[in-house]
């Protein structure tokens, strides 16, 4: 065993269910990072911590809410756990938890760090809660002297024609993908519905069995499928238990080091689990951009890529937790591990962000620290991660093992060039003239239909955007049917384009 090898040595999680405003998201850090300090069973532990990093909170994406923090979290966190040390956050993106493990790795075998904290946390549910009510929330930007180093960007995402479509809002393009992914595998109806109802059923019956899972109910298939008891449409084809709860209260928190630094600090052998593989990848930016709506090229040159730097194969894997904001993200992994959504293995952890909640840019750090104790429990095997931002946009991958291995760089190959180089439609600026649909989706207001959403190719070649229009009898052929490769005419509109069968 390598003394540089990547070890997670404890971790933390919080769920909060009173929304109790005096609590900061700082603090919430903080509970996360003390459980983890608690768990690494360690007296030199905080001492060591040499690197603390902060999964950045979803409010700091959104301008008006960025003022309801302290610009400085990292600092703020390291003040309040009692440590001295490097400081680090990044963009947005649900992939940062397990981008943060892999990198902070890289900068653990290269001896640029000893300890690494890494902490994330959302309490969108006190926050919204707090606005109904007045609560008092200034206190939240309290804390944090010094500014983190940015590891990457944020992006947009977006292009102006695609969010006056309504594509900057993921309840209206993951299932796009879904159409897709219908009409690629040639399912029916009812064989869409039973993927879709089993799954999330599925996934149901891990977060009732989580105590730090927003919501602990098992559904049949029935009750995922069914539009009763609140259950309502949100874009077809999926009702509100296929979307990601994202007003939830959570934190959680991990601890890296070397194998080598665990030992000099007295740590149980028995609390290590090595990360063996992991790399990132990017889909095309733009979600009209993509080579189609029912793939992911990145995964399926990042699954392969972060599995065999681990030395190990799909089928050494005993565990999963594949990011699930909406089911086709899981359809779209599944398909690039060359693994069945009914895997008997299991796909979830945690119970997935549409059961177990979504808190923001951090629910992966749930699922890292999940892995961490179902193979502690194990006392043996291999677990993979895989984490998405954006809109099956921006992945990061991780391999983890309760069998000690090399981080090996050298197999980590960098295929980025490769995706981006894949041949794309272009965007039409101004679509006009007949078209087939390649993607569509309805969204509901009070229970009814009322708007839908296309994305086509033009007899050209190009691609378009466009909304149809809002009639029961058009809206109708989007709903049930598959209307992927129905032909219509497209024309443009002053802000959106309108597509009529």
């Amino acid at each position: 065993m390598s003394n540089n090898s990547p070890v997670l040595v404890a971790v933390g999680q919080q769920v909060y269910r009173d929304k109790d405003a005096s609590r900061s998201l700082v603090d919430a850090l903080v509970d996360a990072s003390e459980a983890a300090i608690t768990d690494a069973n360690c007296p030199g532990i905080t001492e060591a911590i040499d690197t603390v990093v902060n999964v950045p909170f979803m409010m700091e994406a959104v301008p008006e809410m960025r003022a309801l923090t302290t610009p400085n979290v990292a600092s703020a966190l390291a003040e309040r756990v009692g440590v001295s040390a490097q400081l680090f956050t990044a963009g947005v993106g649900g992939s940062l938890p397990q981008f943060f493990v892999n990198r902070f790795a890289d900068r653990l075998v290269k001896g640029e760090s000893e300890v690494v904290l890494i902490a994330g946390a959302e309490l969108l549910a006190t926050m919204f809660h707090a606005f109904r009510t007045g609560a008092d929330v200034s206190h939240w930007t309290q804390g944090g002297t010094q500014a983190s180093v940015s590891l990457g960007q944020n992006s947009d995402m977006t292009l102006p024609t695609e969010g006056d479509h309504g594509l900057f809002e993921p309840i209206n393009v993951y299932p796009l993908f879904e159409s897709a992914i219908r009409h690629h595998k040639g399912f029916t109806l009812q064989q869409q519905q039973s993927v879709l109802g089993s799954m999330v059923s599925r996934f149901s019956e891990v977060a009732a069995n989580n105590p730090y899972a927003w919501r602990q109910q098992a559904l049949t298939p029935e009750q995922a499928l069914s539009t009763d008891d609140g259950n309502r449409m949100v874009v077809y084809p999926y009702t509100k238990a296929m979307n990601a709860i994202l007003q939830v209260d959570q934190s959680a928190a991990v601890i890296m080091t070397t194998a080598g630094k665990a030992r000099e600090l007295g740590i149980d052998p028995s609390q290590m689990v090595y990360l063996r593989g992991g790399a990132e990848a990017r889909d095309a930016e733009y979600v009209t951009g993509r080579v189609n709506y029912y793939s992911s090229p990145a995964l399926e040159r990042l699954m392969p890529q972060a599995l065999a730097m681990a030395g190990l194969s799909v089928d050494d894997m005993h565990h999963f937790d594949l990011y699930s904001c909406f089911p086709s993200a899981v359809e779209v992994a599944c398909d690039a591990l060359g693994i069945a959504v009914d895997d008997p293995r299991g796909l979830t952890l945690t119970g997935g962000l549409f059961q177990f909640g979504g808190p923001g840019n951090n629910y992966s750090m749930h699922g890292i620290a999940e892995m961490v104790a179902r193979l502690r429990e194990s006392g043996e095997g291999h677990g993979l991660v895989n984490a998405n931002g954006g809109y099956i946009t921006k992945h990061a991958v991780g391999v983890y093992s309760t069998e000690p291995g090399a981080w090996d760089l050298s197999r980590r190959i960098d295929r980025q060039a490769e995706i981006d180089a894949l041949d794309a439609p272009a965007l039409a600026s101004n679509p006009q003239g007949p078209g087939v649909i390649e993607a569509h989706s309805v969204r509901y207001e009070k229970g009814e239909p009322a708007l839908g959403i296309v994305i086509g190719r033009l007899d050209s070649g190009e691609r378009f955007l466009a909304h149809t229009d809002s009639s029961p009898e058009v809206l109708a052929q989007l709903i049930g049917e598959d209307a992927v490769g129905v032909r219509g005419q497209v024309s443009t509109g002053e802000k959106a384009n309108r597509f009529e069968f």
